[in-house]
């Protein structure tokens, strides 16, 4: 517990700036405003869609807001702050977010483009499973970013996993393959591999990603399948963008969303589940192995408002 509070206050002070941006602006409408009209609800939406929510999850949010202000007859502006938040937490709840592939016989893909933290991502995944007591496997299938197979063994041995493949300019479906013979003969829990991301290219990278799919459906049909997407917090409505666009060439069944410490744009955490229909399912607030977490939005929105847990 006491790693998760530390989180928590990590993700209190990683989220200040995004704050600054949305909640502070939604303290001051509902201390200014003395009765709740058009103006009211223009200046929350404003504030929504500038601090990276979106449209459409800021229509949903207020178009939830009105509805229950209506239900239960509140007239007075700051009683609505709690509602609001209520109605960002719906918003971000995607049914039961599913961690299935920690306890099954799995193959987890990681995507996502150069940049954004993701061979660091993988790295400090194999840490978190090893720490939950599991064998893990990496496959180092980024083989077209130079210092991606270095950067990955330093994380596996930091981490203490076993490590594939990591030549460059190697074939990343024939690492796979590899990769897939030593999960099996190592009895692994989690084969983790990481992926090229070359979204400016999408042929290419539809392509490596069809031939990786196939390799593991013929060599290792029994594992539970997962991909997930890495995406730079800081880079707000363009990590939306990208996430739709992996959507396009892959399965996604998850997200990783990195950097949200220090940045303004952490609503965009909300605005990404909402839009997509596709869970965050771990997010990183800074550099060490324990700064990656998996997601709460309760927890999330509470550290965003600066509410405790004990509330």
């Amino acid at each position: 517990m006491e790693e998760k509070k530390g989180f928590f206050k990590r993700l209190v002070e990683g989220l200040s700036k995004t704050r600054d941006n949305i909640v502070s602006g939604i303290d001051s409408i509902f201390s200014g405003f003395t009765s709740i009209d058009d103006d009211f609800y223009e200046e929350i939406e404003e504030i929504l869609v500038m601090g990276d929510i979106g449209i459409n999850t800021t229509t949903a949010i207020i178009e939830d807001l009105k509805e229950k202000i209506k239900e239960q007859k509140i007239k007075e502006p700051f009683e609505c702050k709690q509602l609001l938040i209520n109605s960002i937490k719906e918003q971000m709840n995607v049914g039961e977010t599913a961690y299935d592939f920690e306890e099954k016989k799995s193959v987890v893909l990681v995507v996502g483009v150069n940049g954004v933290g993701k061979t660091t991502s993988v790295g400090k995944l194999a840490g978190k499973l090893k720490d939950q007591n599991k064998k893990v496997v990496l496959a180092a299938a980024d083989t077209f970013r130079a210092a991606a197979g270095e950067q990955l063994t330093e994380w596996a041995n930091r981490a203490g996993v076993d490590i594939i493949g990591g030549q460059e300019g190697a074939d990343p479906a024939a690492i796979v393959y590899d990769a897939v013979a030593a999960a099996k003969a190592r009895k692994a829990d989690v084969l983790l591999c990481d992926t090229a991301g070359r979204l400016h290219n999408k042929k290419n990278l539809m392509e490596e990603l069809r031939k990786i799919n196939r390799v593991l459906e013929r060599e290792y049909p029994e594992a539970f399948r997962e991909t997930l997407v890495v995406l730079d917090g800081t880079t707000g409505q363009n990590a939306l963008a990208q996430a739709r666009q992996f959507k396009e060439i892959t399965d996604i069944t998850g997200i990783i969303l990195t950097k949200l410490d220090g940045t303004a744009k952490g609503g965009i955490a909300v605005a990404i589940q909402a839009e997509l229909g596709i869970p965050v399912k771990y997010i990183g607030v800074g550099e060490s192995i324990d700064d990656l977490q998996k997601f709460d939005p309760n927890e999330f929105v509470n550290a965003l408002f600066q509410i405790s847990d004990e509330e």
